[in-house]
């Protein structure tokens, strides 16, 4: 399997978990010159930018300490250009999470869905 095809499963299994949790996903998979943001969610006035990391095992470590201050501070200039492309009030209430994807030595898919993660 290629990392995209990975990516993608990882993506879909998000946006069923999160959907079944009852969030409005609002767009998906944004890529601007400044990075990429997977999952855009409204939940009530706010927005949450979520950051997908799924791994097919937990060998290299877990998928969120994937997650370092470089990766951050892309998602957060994503999430500022996209607002601003929208024309969203820049004040608005943002929120950034991460969703962490991982399947044991048995095959069992686990979520940890971390709120403000940074």
């Amino acid at each position: 399997m290629s990392k995209t095809s990975i990516g993608r499963k990882g993506e879909r299994l998000a946006r069923a978990f999160l959907e079944k949790k009852g969030s409005t996903i609002v767009a998906h998979n944004f890529r601007c010159r400044f990075g990429e943001i997977d999952l855009i969610l409204r939940k009530n006035k706010a927005f949450r930018f979520v950051e997908v990391k799924y791994r097919r095992s937990e060998e290299y470590g877990l998928p969120q300490e994937s997650v370092v201050k470089r990766k951050q501070a892309r998602i957060r200039r994503t999430a500022t250009l996209w607002l601003r492309l929208r024309h969203l009030p820049m004040d608005s209430e943002i929120h950034f999470d991460v969703l962490a994807i991982s399947r044991d030595v048995f095959g069992k898919i686990t979520y940890n869905y971390i709120e403000d993660a940074f």
